[in-house]
């Protein structure tokens, strides 16, 4: 075993085209291939300072004939002031293709979830992508996440393993329809988390759990990388459709890539400042996904959505249990509501998913439920990106929610009632699974109806009379009593508005 300490003085600080990244002196082995079964150690130490850059990459030269590229990680982790961050430090890494931002050399990424990690031909660590270990200049991609004031000391060991390569499996993918009810109402979860990122959960008791819960489709959203996609296929079938993405978790907010193209890698390694979040948009896209801004009030650190919504398809406002940032994302929706009808632009839908990632959460609360042709990927994104859908905390909750004019012109969700501004319009919502919620309507000037409280058997209705000049849009919640005096009540349901008008 070799050691080295690779102290701040030793840095070289270069630009990736986003933010700065530190990268340290480069970690060599032996240059001829050692003998099938032997193995080479190398430990390097070091200590990064507060401000510290967002990637410090650490090069290792591997010779030809390695079999496994093993890394395990430590750093140190000393008690802090109250309000102060402590230590807290990701890695990955990337292969011999370079560290370049679109990630041709990305080969996986754990951040905080593990302490070390493996690659080989025929498997890797979940996060991790397997494939030949080729000779030439790998990076071991740490993030230092929070630094605490005394400084990150850390130690990287990393081994190699010579012998044969093997063989790489061919991925499997899991398919883009399921068997469906045709033109029908499809809940769904889009947004979760398996053991290949940072959650706890295997993709049969994922599937499992959304099976119980009365889903219909999900979407998986590791971290960072796309190493679960090949590993869903097994748990599909005529009842569930299942959808591959990434979380793209940047330093300034987290955005869901939607069913994209399995196999797509999404980087993530910049920030609001850089301008470049657009142009990775544009890849989730051109892979067929869509782009869903994440909590994007969350408090946790780097958790706040700071690109803005120019991109956005549609905007995750509820996740998981309902909490108070939940409440300002459904506030901060609203009014880009408003702002659409008074510029004239675009809407952007809403949506709710679990963000699950371990237990107790539970898969499906929130789900989204989808008015779409069929159960393929196409159909549920198109009725997600129409906005053709209501959010509902469980499989307990189903509403009904339409617009109707004097003279039988009929609007449902994400739709428009195309009328008069003077014609009366009669707005209508019938829900069930609510007992004790109350039903509300919402539109550009507020809350303007609101009825009594659902009797115990959960079922309820509610109408509500007005014109398009006095409301452009209206939209529908479902209301639990009231936790806070002088605050509404947590969500059980709420839908996408029905526009009022013509445009």
């Amino acid at each position: 075993m070799c050691e080295d300490d690779q102290g701040i003085g030793r840095r070289a600080l270069l630009v990736t085209g986003a933010a700065a990244a530190l990268t340290l002196g480069s970690v060599t082995f032996a240059s001829a291939a050692g003998t099938a079964g032997e193995t080479e150690t190398r430990t390097v130490r070091g200590t990064l300072p507060t401000g510290s850059p967002d990637f410090v990459y650490l090069p290792v030269e591997v010779p030809a004939g390695v079999r496994e590229i093993r890394v395990a990680y430590t750093y140190d982790k000393p008690a802090v002031p109250a309000g102060t961050m402590a230590n807290a430090l990701d890695i990955g890494v990337f292969d011999e293709h370079g560290t370049e931002l679109g990630g041709r050399g990305f080969r996986g990424w754990s951040g905080g979830a593990r302490t070390e990690f493996f690659i080989r031909a025929d498997e890797a660590t979940p996060g991790y992508i397997p494939g030949r270990v080729r000779p030439g200049t790998w990076h071991i991609a740490l993030g230092p996440y929070t630094v605490a004031p005394q400084g990150l000391s850390y130690e990287v060991t990393i081994t190699l393993t010579y012998g044969e390569p093997g063989a790489t499996p061919r991925p499997v993918y899991p398919p883009s329809r399921a068997k469906g009810r045709g033109r029908a109402w499809y809940r769904g979860d889009c947004h979760l988390h398996s053991w290949y990122s940072d959650g706890r959960r295997t993709p049969a008791e994922i599937a499992a759990l959304a099976r119980a819960a009365g889903l219909d489709f999900i979407n998986t959203s590791d971290h960072n990388t796309y190493s679960s996609h090949a590993h869903w296929a097994d748990q599909a079938g005529d009842d569930l459709l299942i959808m591959v993405g990434e979380e793209v978790t940047t330093r300034n907010g987290h955005v869901v890539a939607l069913g994209t193209d399995p196999g797509t890698f999404i980087d993530w390694r910049y920030r609001a400042r850089d301008n470049r979040f657009g142009k990775y948009a544009r890849q989730i896209r051109g892979a067929g996904g869509l782009v869903v801004p994440a909590h994007p009030h969350a408090t946790c650190i780097g958790c706040n959505w700071k690109f803005g919504f120019g991109e956005a398809d549609a905007v995750e406002v509820w996740n998981g249990a309902y909490t108070p940032d939940d409440e300002v994302a459904l506030a901060d929706w609203d009014g880009m509501l408003v702002a659409s009808v008074r510029e004239g632009r675009d809407w952007i839908p809403a949506m709710g998913n679990s963000d699950a990632h371990r237990d107790p959460d539970p898969v499906g609360t929130p789900q989204t439920v989808v008015l779409a042709e069929d159960l393929t990927r196409d159909a549920i994104q198109g009725g997600i990106r129409a906005g053709h859908s209501y959010v509902a905390e469980s499989k307990d909750v189903s509403l009904t929610f339409s617009a109707a004019g004097p003279k039988g012109e009929h609007a449902g969700i994400g739709e428009r009632l195309r009328v008069a501004a003077d014609a009366p319009v009669t707005v209508s919502l019938s829900v069930t699974g609510a007992p004790g919620c109350t039903l509300r309507f919402v539109t550009d000037q507020g809350v303007l109806f609101t009825s009594p409280a659902v009797d115990a058997s959960g079922a309820g209705t509610a109408q509500w009379r007005t014109t398009a000049a006095y409301a452009s849009y209206v939209r529908a919640e479902v209301r639990h009593p009231a936790q806070v005096p002088s605050l509404p009540g947590p969500l059980a349901a709420f839908t996408n508005p029905v526009f009022l008008g013509r445009p």
